[in-house]
């Protein structure tokens, strides 16, 4: 009896092992599916839209005709007229990617664009009044003289600068759970075109040295004449930069608060390098002419003391430029979308040529915050 109720009893845990055994296969099976389920159900495809408002290094050296320096300023200016002579400093734009995960791989295709665009107006007029009225002058002729020849100096510039860049990467996530669970680290290989423009038209014109003289007629001073010097300088420029070539990346992500099915918020941060080899043109038009005058009338022609007007330059050479940038954010996270902001720099090192009479080398930057939204298709 014994030895039946032991062989019953080695049944029994044979069976319960059996079952435990094919319980937990079958836990184990419905993870791994539904593993599978979700990483089946992941989008393919994302599509990215955003904006960013840049603050811009767009260095070239500064028109200054000699005149503007050497001339002493129409009382009471307080403003140099060189202060309209900057580039801009803001601009404003768009970028947009796609990119396309094969499913069962790590690998990721994508095609990013980033595009700006600024204009800029800025006018400075300055000029200074009599503190009493001018009398009648003997001839009228004269008139139209003290009418317009007040002291005074007027600066005027207009600027438009333009930058485009294309990015076509192929990467792979190197480095999945290194962050924690979700987090990503993704290294890409791939290429780079950048396109900067920029154009720029300013004027100088100024009086700064009005004074009249007097002449006596039985013991009353009346105004006979003016004398004074019109300058005027002009410079219209044009310089553009196009490149293309090898870049590299790494981008990654680290989720720290909330969870997959009801969103996330992750930290983002990366870097990127390229050297872009192109072409830097340089168009640059300018003149600058200095008049005394010294008649009552303006009949009578003034005397050119100045006239600077060389040859319009037309510069084009190939350069290799460096260009280096990161970026950091936060992004909230869903399983079909997400919402990112951050801050992102980009340098180009030596991209313009923005010399005058001669070429010199500017950096061109950009810098600021930048907001995006994705979309997830496919899965």
């Amino acid at each position: 009896m014994s030895e039946l109720v032991t062989k019953r009893t080695v049944s029994a845990d044979i069976r319960l092992q059996l079952l435990g055994t094919v319980s937990a296969l079958t836990l184990l099976v419905a993870v791994s599916t539904q593993a599978d389920a979700e990483e089946t159900n992941r989008p393919t495809v994302w599509i990215e839209l955003g904006g960013q408002l840049e603050s811009m290094d767009a260095g070239q050296k500064q028109f200054a005709p000699p005149f503007i320096v050497a001339t002493p300023r129409p009382a009471p200016e307080t403003v140099s007229p060189l202060s309209v002579g900057h580039a801009p400093r803001r601009s404003f734009g768009g970028e947009g990617q796609i990119s396309f995960k094969p499913e069962d791989t790590n690998w990721i295709f994508s095609a990013a664009v980033r595009f700006g665009r600024s204009n800029s107006h800025k006018h400075l007029h300055q000029q200074s009044y009599p503190t009493h009225p001018i009398r009648p002058p003997i001839t009228p002729s004269a008139a139209t003289n003290f009418q317009y020849a007040l002291p005074f100096s007027d600066a005027n510039r207009h600027d438009s600068e333009s930058h485009t860049v294309l990015d076509f990467q192929v990467g792979k996530d190197v480095g999945l759970g290194m962050f924690g669970r979700n987090s990503s680290s993704i290294f890409s290989l791939g290429v780079r075109f950048a396109q900067f423009g920029s154009k720029s038209h300013t004027a100088f014109k100024s009086q700064p040295d009005f004074h009249v003289s007097y002449k006596y007629f039985y013991g009353l001073k009346f105004p006979n004449a003016v004398f004074y010097h019109s300058n005027m300088a002009t410079a219209t420029t044009n310089r553009s930069f196009h490149g293309v070539g090898p870049s590299i990346s790494w981008n990654a992500s680290a989720p720290f608060a909330g969870n997959p099915d009801d969103g996330e918020v992750a930290f983002d941060w990366g870097v990127n390098a390229a050297v872009l080899f192109g072409r830097q043109k340089a168009t640059v038009h300018h003149h600058t002419t200095a008049r005394y005058h010294t008649a009552r009338s303006y009949t009578v022609p003034p005397i050119t003391v100045y006239h600077h007007a060389p040859p319009d330059q037309f510069r084009s050479r190939s350069v290799a430029v460096p260009n280096v940038g990161a970026f950091a954010g936060l992004s909230f996270r869903y399983d079909a979308a997400k919402v990112s902001f951050g801050y992102r720099a980009d340098l180009f090192f030596g991209a313009m040529d923005g010399g005058i009479d001669s070429h010199e080398s500017y950096n061109r930057n950009f810098y600021g915050p930048f907001a995006t939204v994705s979309i997830g298709l496919g899965g």
